[in-house]
């Protein structure tokens, strides 16, 4: 079976990750972000789509944010640690936003710029983008040992705990209204692979402005920033950094974000699942359709939300996700597409901003790119992907895969691991699983297809709203040329026959079982 991660082609770089966690919603990635930048005594380099110094990072935990005793609004915090560390470098480059998106997060990018003036935080705006793009990669690197890559922001309405319960008080803004329940993904990595994480937030911070930026070398001398509570999913495992960046001034065009998803979806052979905000991308609903219509083709699992918040977002990308959802409800001949919409335990909607896609029990990708034209090819995105090696020494990583997989589904629907992979195994399939576990309760409830409008038929036609690089950003007309042209890059499905035990019944061992619950409890 070839390998999907090819170095130069569907991926930027291969390297070690000495130790990986998988983190589940925001209260649990904000707390592992907190507590490694507390262990920081080097740098806290911060990437950003929009940073806001009001996050509160332990709602739940910590009652006086504005103490700086018990500092828990990220602004204060920085500030704090980089005063009581003269050594420590911290950075954050978050995007130049245009005005529209800017005042939709409460201007958070200048009530940030304000909030560091006099200290020695360095917070700078990035807008070394044409106008039409977004800097929409989110990541963060201590020490240069400990990385976190993400598909949610560090922002005041993104953090979340698993039960999405519904009227958490702790989920409440500055002005203390209360925000919709947020669904995210982020994966924090140590080990070789966070050097390469360094040099692109370097490569990054000197086209901001110019100046240069070195990476450098991890100090093994000191203690690791890795939480303490926090036992890895893997350790020992190579690891590959995908990038999006557009074709600008003298800045080449990047795809291995889109290049991956085809090679992906292309190498499976039991199961698709994909977790992502926008299922919109014409040449992604594509490569589907294809997999769909072949007899013994792959099972897809498609997990999103029911609406997006903004109003621009639900008149592009949710139209477009109708139409790309009724296109596979076609192509779908066989009986193995699953789209549904999450909600809380009292039916409300859960806002999923994650961004996963999981291959059988062998490919594993969590970042920031959408699975819409923009993240193809015109914003520039950054992911982390895992793939197992073939035979025994890939088994650890594919119970692993399987393992993450399924605790998403469980902490959806709202049940046991161990449930959920019974019911998984018993019923041969993912989707035939979560029919029977959900029952009438419907916290995965399949999308309801309706027909487009004249205005959003228009609107998906022609993408407007998604373009696919700067180069038809304006121009509509280019754009379908260049879909068109897209496709060539789908390759054909691998011959090669399935391995001889199924994703959807492969059993996590239970140490791996026991690491999530273990860590379910400490929160």
């Amino acid at each position: 079976m070839a390998d999907i991660l090819r170095d130069g082609d569907t991926c930027w770089r291969t390297a070690r990750a000495d130790a990986l966690a998988f983190l589940i919603d925001g209260a649990e990635y904000f707390a592992a972000v907190k507590a490694a930048m507390l262990k920081a005594r080097r740098s806290i380099w911060i990437l950003a789509w929009v940073f806001d110094p009001l996050t509160r990072l332990e709602p739940d935990r910590v009652e006086r944010s504005g103490d700086p005793a018990t500092a828990d609004r990220l602004g204060l915090l920085l500030r704090r640690l980089a005063a009581l560390h003269p050594g420590l470098d911290v950075r954050i480059l978050a995007w130049d936003m245009p005005f529209p998106l800017n005042a939709s997060q409460a201007f958070a990018p200048q009530r940030a710029a304000a909030e560091f003036i006099g200290s020695r935080v360095k917070f700078r705006l990035d807008n070394s983008l044409p106008n039409s793009a977004c800097h929409h990669q989110k990541m963060v690197v201590i020490d240069g040992r400990l990385a976190f890559v993400s598909g949610g922001d560090l922002a005041v309405d993104r953090w979340d705990t698993c039960d999405h319960a519904d009227g958490d008080r702790h989920r409440r803004l500055p002005n203390l209204r209360s925000y919709r329940p947020r669904h995210d993904v982020a994966v924090m990595v140590e080990g070789p692979v966070v050097q390469n994480c360094a040099r692109l937030f370097a490569d990054r911070w000197g086209r901001s402005e110019g100046d240069r930026l070195d990476a450098p070398p991890p100090d093994v001398s000191t203690d690791s920033p890795w939480p303490a509570n926090l036992i890895p999913d893997l350790t020992g495992r190579k690891v590959a950094l995908v990038r999006t960046r557009p074709a600008w001034k003298e800045q080449s065009e990047i795809i291995e974000g889109l290049k991956l998803h085809l090679a992906a979806i292309a190498s499976a052979r039991r199961c698709i699942y994909l977790e992502n905000q926008y299922l919109a991308a014409p040449t992604i609903v594509e490569a589907l359709s294809r997999r769909l219509a072949e007899p013994d083709g792959p099972e897809v699992v498609a997990v999103g939300p029911s609406a997006s918040p903004s109003f621009f977002d639900r008149m592009t990308m949710d139209s477009a996700r109708m139409a790309a959802i009724s296109t596979l409800t076609r192509a779908d001949t066989h009986g193995r597409f699953h789209a549904y919409c999450a909600r809380t335990p009292d039916g409300a909607p859960i806002i999923v901003h994650s961004k996963v896609t999981i291959i059988d029990d062998r490919f594993l990708r969590i970042g920031s790119a959408n699975l819409n034209n923009r993240s193809g090819g015109l914003d520039t995105e950054l992911d982390l992907a895992l793939e197992a090696e073939p035979g025994e020494a890939g088994q650890a990583t594919r119970a692993a895969i399987t393992g993450f997989r399924d605790g998403l589904v469980a902490h959806f629907l709202g049940r046991t691991f161990i449930d959920t992979q019974a019911a998984i195994a018993a019923a041969g399939s993912l989707g035939a699983a979560i029919d029977a576990l959900d029952g009438a309760t419907r916290r995965l409830r399949p999308v309801e297809i309706h027909p487009l409008g004249p205005l959003e038929t228009f609107i998906r036609a022609w993408a407007l709203g998604d373009p696919t690089a700067p180069s038809d950003a304006w121009r509509p007309w280019v754009r379908r040329r260049r879909l068109r042209a897209q496709l060539s890059l789908i390759p054909p499905p691998e011959p090669s026959p399935p391995p001889p035990q199924s994703a959807a019944g492969g059993r996590t061992p239970p140490a791996t079982a026991d690491r999530r619950a273990t860590r379910s409890r400490a929160r």
